[in-house]
């Protein structure tokens, strides 16, 4: 079973933050940020214009993204956690 995100959604992994500081302290699950960056899974066709043709996704498969910290919508697959978010909720790709 996959995810195939529909018009201008991307599909993103959540990269989970360090559970460790840089000086060494081990950070509790409560302690955690929501993470803010992943990795681009799969995108839909891209958003239909009143053309009729699609617009061309500015994100593609394999790309690190930056997204808000409460953007997208969570869902869960085969016990891993997904984020399905708009392309125009996503922040910026990281070494584009």
């Amino acid at each position: 079973m996959a995810i195939k995100p529909m018009d201008d959604r991307v599909l993103v992994k959540p990269i989970e933050a360090e559970s460790k500081t840089a000086s060494g302290i081990y950070l509790p699950e409560s302690a955690k940020e929501k993470p803010v960056r992943g990795e681009v899974i799969s995108t839909g066709p891209g958003k239909r214009l009143d053309n009729g043709n699609r617009a061309q996704m500015s994100v593609k498969k394999g790309d690190t993204v930056v997204y808000g910290k409460y953007a997208g919508t969570e869902v869960e697959l085969k016990g891993d956690k997904f984020l399905i978010v708009r392309e125009s909720e996503l922040l910026g790709v990281i070494g584009g």
